[in-house]
């Protein structure tokens, strides 16, 4: 069987949120996954050290889900292996005041990855068009606005166009996007929420303000599926991976993001002919010693 998930959860034509299963629903054990998902991890590796080595080209992971989907996990247990010094994660929180006295992609740009790295967005520019459109009201902390009547389908359109803008420039100049949603059933979040109240060690993950946006389920999953077929192009495609099964989610995302890797054309640098005399210098000095 192929065991290569990376082009099986991209987004093409019209996607339907519902229509898109959150559970694995093929023969692979979890066994069989984590061996491959350790193999891939070495891959992975190699990988970044020759995009570092390249240093003409840089990769931006962004990856969005709701609350208890996994993210941060996926993120230790897919990139655990990689060089630290060519890898940054950027986790984005409610914004400053700072932050809110610029327009709204200016702090994106400052987190985006410089070329040799990859960059990761725990979570993203897209929180303005899935949070921010559950919660309108939020977008007055801009001072652009003074009423939530301006949030109208224009203003929601208009956003989208500044994403696309956004991501097209990035592609253009150099960094290759791949955005990732991690997609979870009302019913396993429910069970992963509960976990974190029932076991002790978990407590510090939950948090009183989770149950009001859970209450909101339905509603972030119609932004969901508005925003990703508002934005999914091919120079910065969706994947929408089904994240019920954690262990199956990790494999995926590695699969997606070595394939896309692969696709980048990375080369280590040719030495000149001087610099490979220099070597050879080097090398009978050292062996003369």
């Amino acid at each position: 069987m192929d065991k290569n998930f990376s082009d099986d959860f991209k987004v093409r034509g019209n996607f339907s949120i519902k229509k898109t299963p959150t559970q694995y629903e093929g023969s692979l054990t979890k066994d069989e996954g984590i061996v491959i998902l350790n193999e891939e991890k070495k891959k992975l590796r190699e990988l970044q050290e020759k995009l570092y080595a390249d240093g003409s080209k840089s990769l931006l992971v962004v990856l969005q889900a709701m609350d208890a989907a996994g993210k941060d996990s996926l993120i230790e247990h897919v990139f655990g292996g990689v060089n630290p010094q060519g890898c940054i994660v950027t986790s984005f929180k409610t914004p400053s005041s700072k932050e809110y006295s610029h327009d709204f992609l200016w702090r994106h740009y400052l987190a985006l990855p410089q070329k040799g790295m990859i960059g990761i967005f725990n979570r993203s520019h897209y929180e303005s068009v899935l949070v921010c459109k559950v919660h309108p009201e939020y977008n007055l902390s801009e001072k652009t606005w003074t009423s939530v009547k301006d949030f109208d389908n224009e203003f929601w359109d208009n956003r989208y166009e500044s994403i696309r803008n956004f991501e097209k420039h990035l592609a253009q100049n150099g960094t290759t996007i791949i955005k990732i949603f991690l997609h979870i059933s009302k019913d396993e979040q429910k069970q992963r929420l509960l976990d974190r109240i029932n076991e002790q060690d978990k407590n510090w993950k939950f948090s009183a303000s989770d149950l009001p946006e859970r209450a909101l389920f339905d509603e972030y999953m119609k932004c969901y599926e508005e925003a990703i077929n508002q934005t999914s192009k091919d120079h910065a495609p969706w994947y929408v991976i089904p994240a019920d099964n954690k262990w199956f989610a990790r494999l995926s995302a590695i699969q997606i993001i070595i394939d896309t890797l692969e696709k980048m054309d990375l080369k280590f640098p040719e030495l000149s002919e001087k610099d490979k005399a220099e070597l050879d210098d080097a090398k009978k000095q050292l062996e003369s010693e």
